[in-house]
């Protein structure tokens, strides 16, 4: 099969004539009697007591609950980025926490996208760039891969902005492109760490709408930790944490 390399907004882009393809599995999250303690010079400062819970592909949760509940550290723990004390977290029936760094690492960039409260993009990168950029890390980016992350940012209401820097984007705008990065590797698990945080109201509305949309139709599980109630109320499913313990 013959290739070429091309050029695509200052990516260096391969093309070739197979699309990359997703696995058909269903994704299944499940959470079982996740605690999470921290060393203390005194005595363990638990964060989580025995969290539990299941997900299957295309639900949609909103985690809610004062600051220093253990929302985040949840998420953390869900996106592979901490471990867990105790308990057990499977995604597509398999535990992260026993993959060794390497495998652990492709895992996590293969199964779970972020969206944060700051849209954390490259400044010197394109709107384009900046959602190719997961694609990285399976090496050389695809004319399809370039294909898919246009599309994406047709899909975020982005079509005419592929070419602009983030200092040329509105704030709702960047978080749009944060979206669309979250989505290139098509993730079976969508984490949001309050993603409308830093947003007006309207903003957040559309942002929110767009969140539930497209993790939807692309049937990812989608949870998200906010202080919103406007954002927690667009999820038809809705769980409260308080002092570490799901409610």
């Amino acid at each position: 099969m013959s290739s070429k390399v091309t050029i695509v907004t200052g990516i260096q882009v391969e093309s070739t004539s197979t699309p990359a393809t997703n696995s058909a599995i269903s994704a299944g999250l499940s959470v079982t009697d996740v605690r999470k303690d921290y060393p203390t010079p005194a005595e363990p400062l638990v964060v989580l007591r025995g969290v539990s819970f299941s997900l299957a592909a295309g639900e949609r949760v909103a985690i809610v609950g004062p600051s220093g509940s253990g929302k985040s550290t949840l998420l953390n723990i869900l996106g592979t980025l901490d471990e867990p004390t105790a308990g057990q977290v499977t995604l597509d029936g398999v535990n992260p926490f026993s993959l060794r760094s390497k495998a652990l690492a492709k895992f996590r960039s293969e199964k779970i996208g972020f969206v944060f409260q700051d849209h954390h993009l490259l400044p010197q990168c394109t709107a384009l760039e900046n959602v190719l950029v997961s694609r990285l890390a399976f090496g050389n980016v695809s004319d399809a891969d370039a294909a898919r992350g246009s599309e994406l940012l047709k899909d975020v209401g982005l079509e005419g902005r592929a070419t602009h820097l983030p200092a040329e984007l509105s704030g709702g705008e960047r978080q749009r492109v944060a979206i669309a990065r979250a989505l290139m590797n098509r993730p079976r698990l969508l984490l949001c760490d309050e993603p409308t945080g830093n947003l007006d109201t309207r903003t957040g509305q559309a942002i929110g709408e767009l969140l539930i949309r497209l993790a939807t139709e692309s049937q990812a599980i989608l949870v998200a930790v906010t202080h919103s109630p406007a954002l927690a109320s667009m999820f038809p499913r809705q769980m409260g944490m308080v002092d570490g313990r799901l409610t």
